[in-house]
């Protein structure tokens, strides 16, 4: 069969069901709004743990990512993510989701050359070398902390 763009364009408007846009963007803005509530929620409970801001700010981060990684691993995350479509997007959740989903297609290839691998080649070697020179780095300065 031999068509032209725009008489393919036509085919797909024509057999393509509309969008529920207006449902759309609700279920993206509660669900967002719910991540960035949950995330206020924990920086109070945090502050009123006896943390700085700073320190109050980075536990949230901690506890969001492991929240969404772990999520992402029961296959939980891909649900919510069906249902509130950007909403899921928050950068942090959206980041830990994107870590974590395509080592978890690699696991049955091993740990270092399935999972371990994708996760530098998915997120990048300067995210995963940032990251983890940056617990090394922490751990150091700990160590002469308490010297």
């Amino acid at each position: 069969m031999d068509m032209t763009n725009q008489d393919y364009g036509k085919l797909v408007n024509q057999r393509s069901k509309p969008s529920p846009m207006g449902k759309n963007m609700l279920c993206a803005f509660l669900v967002g709004g719910a991540i960035c509530a949950a995330g206020q929620g924990l920086l109070t409970l945090y502050k009123n743990w006896g943390l700085d801001q700073d320190g109050a700010a980075t536990a949230v981060s901690v506890t969001l990512i492991l929240a969404a990684a772990l999520l992402t691993g029961l296959g939980w995350f891909d649900k919510l993510a069906k249902f509130a479509g950007a909403g899921t997007l928050v950068p942090i959740t959206g980041f830990a989701n994107a870590m974590v989903s395509p080592a978890l297609e690699f696991k049955s290839e091993g740990l270092i050359t399935g999972t371990a691998v994708k996760l530098f080649t998915v997120a990048g070697p300067v995210l995963v070398f940032g990251i983890s020179a940056s617990v090394v780095y922490g751990m150091i300065l700990c160590l002469f902390r308490l010297a």
